[in-house]
Formats: C-alpha cells, sequence, structure tokens
C-alpha cells in the first residue's frame, strides 16, 4: 500500500517584484482507500501544493516522498506515468482525439497494445458514465460533465494508485458536482487509490474523510 508523504515542505518562487513563500513548512501523509479534501481561498497554496504532490515541481525546502523515497530522487516523468494521475478543473484531454484515444494515450506510452488498450478505455469509460455512443466523440462534443468523467476513465485506465484531482467540480453545476464526487469516493474506497482533491466548494470538501485548511501557504486540519 502507497503512502504518500510531505516532510516539511515549504516551496517558494520569485516574480518580477518579490520573492512568494507559496508553501509554508507542511508535514503531512497521504495514504491509499481515504479521500482528502484541500481547500482554502484562491492564492493560499493550494494547487502549488498539488503541483509538488505530482513532482511537477520539486520542493524548495524539505521533500516529498512515495514510501519513503523522495521525488528529487525519483525520475519524476515515470514517477506520474506509473504512479500518479491528475486531474484538471479544465479537463486537459487532446481536442483532437475521441473520448476512448484519450482513454487510449496514456496507456499506449506504457507500451500497452492498442487493442489492449481500446479495451481498458471502454471498460473505464462505461465505469464513470459514459456511453458506447460517445467513446467516439470529440471533447467538444461532449458536456463539461462528460469531459470530466473522460478525464477521470483516463485516470483510472493507468490504474495509478494516487489521483490529484485540482477543483475537479469547478465547471460544473451542481448535480454534475455530486456525480463527480460520488465516483471520486468510490474510487478511493471500493478501489483502494488515494485520492487528493483541491476545491473552493466547502460542501463537496465536507464529503471527504479528512479536510486540510490551506492557508498563507501553511496547513491545517479544518
Amino acid at each position: 500500500m502507497s503512502t504518500l508523504t510531505a516532510e516539511t515542505v515549504s516551496f517558494s518562487y520569485r516574480n518580477a517584484a518579490q520573492t512568494v513563500q507559496a508553501v509554508r513548512n507542511i508535514t503531512c501523509t497521504f495514504r491509499q482507500g481515504q479521500c482528502y479534501a484541500i481547500v482554502g481561498k484562491s492564492g493560499s497554496g493550494k494547487t502549488t501544493f498539488l503541483s509538488l504532490l505530482a513532482g511537477l515541481e520539486l520542493p524548495t525546502d524539505g521533500k516529498i516522498c512515495l514510501d519513503g523515497v523522495s521525488t528529487a530522487q525519483l525520475n519524476r516523468d515515470a514517477y506520474r506515468r506509473d504512479h500518479v494521475a491528475v486531474i484538471y478543473q479544465s479537463y486537459n484531454l487532446f481536442p483532437r482525439l475521441t473520448a476512448e484515444e484519450n482513454v487510449c494515450y496514456p496507456l499506449k506510452l506504457r507500451g500497452i497494445s492498442r487493442s489492449a488498450a481500446a479495451a481498458r478505455a471502454r471498460k473505464e469509460l462505461l465505469a464513470v458514465g459514459i456511453q458506447e455512443s460517445q467513446f467516439r466523440r470529440f471533447p467538444g462534443q461532449l458536456s463539461g460533465g462528460e469531459q470530466q468523467r473522460v478525464a477521470i476513465a483516463r485516470a483510472l485506465a493507468a490504474d495509478h494508485e494516487i489521483i490529484l484531482a485540482d477543483e475537479p467540480t469547478g465547471n460544473l453545476d451542481i448535480t454534475n458536482s455530486e456525480q463527480i464526487m460520488a465516483i471520486l469516493l468510490r474510487l478511493a474506497h471500493e478501489e483502494n487509490r488515494c485520492v487528493i482533491l483541491v476545491t473552493h466548494d466547502l460542501e463537496i470538501a465536507s464529503q471527504a474523510d479528512s479536510v486540510w485548511l490551506m492557508r498563507d501557504g501553511c496547513l491545517e486540519r479544518s
């Protein structure tokens, strides 16, 4: 069972005017089988911290560890390819690929055959509520809720144990938001994934197993 930890993690960057301390001295642990929500105002450091967990950036101080091994010591491309999936508010689907092809894409990167990738993609698309008649539609032909489902199916198909979701319901109405949250909870509780979501929606966050508050770059139990 994988454990993702932050050990006294800080991150700063320099803009045109000043040095910004975006994340300050965070220590916490995330485990499979649980859904975690991180809430906080815009600019509090939520997305920056998620980027550190995803290995998109390295901490300025401290370390992010997967099962005790720092992301600074890992091949971070392989870390994301094999262990961590990121679901974005903007979906980040390839506009010229169909729903099925979008889900197949990370599988092909891992050397999985076309037929096996297609079978896995169809299975996961059905699991998140995408109908067979929609498999060959392009993202622009799908609603926002449907596009987010495709993005989740892509994360599922890659079989990552850690799923990071950055405002996954931010562009959706109440009904679609609740349905997406139900899928994320199922992934944690029934499929033993570690789900970490950043959200501004306190009602969505309240459904998670643990809620953390990000304030001025610091993370604390809500």
